[in-house]
C-alpha cells in the first residue's frame, strides 16, 4: 500500500507485479513517494495468483499493479499473462498503467504476443503534448515518444486510455498546453481519453518547487476555458472522452468527435453562466 488503480477497473482482480512506479519524478505526482520502486519475484507472483484461482476461478478482469507493469520485458510479463490465463478461464482482459517508453522499448512482434496473450488495454499518463511543458513537470517523455508508444500498442491491437491534466502548466502554459495536447491526441486517436484536474495533495506550493518555472494557479472558469479550447482543437473520431473525475468542476461525457459540438455547447453554457452549471464544489470533488 498505497495502492491504485483506475476507476474502470474497480471489479477487477489486481495482481501486483511491480511495487511503486520505476520513474517516480514528476513534478505533479505523489501516488508512490512512500515507495522505493521493485519488482516483484516470479515466483512470488505465481503463488498469488494460484491463491486468487483457489478462491475464485471466475475472474474475467485482471489489472497488474503498481505504476508501469510495462517496465518488465516482454521474457517477464509472458508467464505472467500465461499463468493469468491458465488461473482464470473465463478471462477476457488484463491491463495496466504503461509508460509510453516502455510499450515502444519492446517490438512489434512483442507487443502483437502480449495481445495475443490477454493485454487488451493499456492506461497511459500523457498529461500534455506540450514538450516544454512536459520537460518542466520532468515527465521523461516527449510528445514524440508518447505518440511512438501510443501508435505501437495500436498497431498490436492493444487498446489505450489515455490521460490529459487541466491545468497543469497553469496560465502562462495554457494555450500551449491545450492546442498541443488536442495535436497529440488527434495524431494518437485513442481509445479512451479523460481529461482530470491538477491536484495539489501536498498543497500548491509544493507543485511551485517541483515545477520548473513559474506556475500561475487557474481559477475554475480558466480551468473550463482551457478545457474548451483543448476540445475544440480536437478531430478525433471515436474515442471515448470523459471528464468526470473526482477533480473535475464540470461533468463532461461523450463520443468525439460525434458528441463535440454537444460537448462544447455544455461548456459554452457553464462559461456564460457558471452559478447555473452545476459546477461541483470543492467539497464535492472528493479529493
Amino acid at each position: 500500500m498505497p495502492l491504485f488503480r483506475p476507476p474502470s477497473e474497480a471489479y477487477s482482480l489486481i495482481i501486483q507485479i511491480t511495487r511503486g512506479c520505476s520513474w517516480n519524478r514528476c513534478a505533479f505526482c505523489e501516488m508512490y513517494s512512500s515507495k522505493k520502486f521493485g519488482i516483484k519475484k516470479l515466483d512470488d507472483i505465481l503463488s498469488e495468483i494460484k491463491r486468487a484461482a483457489h478462491y475464485d476461478n471466475s475472474i474475467r478482469k485482471v489489472f497488474l499493479a503498481d505504476g508501469d507493469a510495462m517496465v518488465l520485458s516482454f521474457n517477464k510479463l509472458m508467464p505472467i499473462l500465461q499463468a493469468l490465463n491458465d488461473a482464470f478461464p473465463k478471462l477476457t482482459r488484463i491491463s495496466a498503467y504503461a509508460r509510453p517508453k516502455d510499450i515502444a522499448a519492446k517490438s512489434n512482434a512483442e507487443l502483437q504476443q502480449l495481445h495475443e496473450a490477454g493485454l487488451k488495454m493499456l492506461y497511459v499518463g500523457v498529461e500534455t503534448g506540450n514538450d516544454d511543458l512536459l520537460r518542466r513537470i520532468n515527465k521523461g517523455e516527449t510528445a514524440a515518444s508518447t505518440q511512438k508508444g501510443l501508435l505501437k500498442a495500436k498497431q498490436a491491437g492493444i487498446k489505450s486510455s489515455v490521460m490529459i491534466l487541466n491545468g497543469l502548466g497553469g496560465k502562462q502554459y495554457s494555450q500551449a498546453h491545450a492546442i498541443d495536447s488536442a495535436k497529440l491526441l488527434n495524431m494518437v486517436q485513442p481509445d479512451y481519453f479523460s481529461l482530470l484536474v491538477l491536484s495539489f495533495p501536498f498543497g500548491e506550493e509544493h507543485y511551485k518547487k517541483r515545477f520548473d518555472g513559474e506556475y500561475i494557479p487557474m481559477n475554475i472558469v480558466e480551468l473550463i476555458e482551457e478545457t474548451r479550447q483543448m476540445l475544440l482543437h480536437t478531430e478525433l473520431q471515436q474515442s471515448v472522452f470523459r471528464s468526470d473525475h473526482a477533480s473535475n468542476y464540470l461533468v463532461l461525457k461523450g463520443i468525439l468527435g460525434a458528441d463535440k459540438q454537444k460537448v462544447l455547447t455544455q461548456i459554452d453554457l457553464a462559461l456564460q453562466n457558471p452559478a447555473l452549471a452545476n459546477l461541483r464544489k470543492e467539497w464535492q470533488r472528493g479529493l
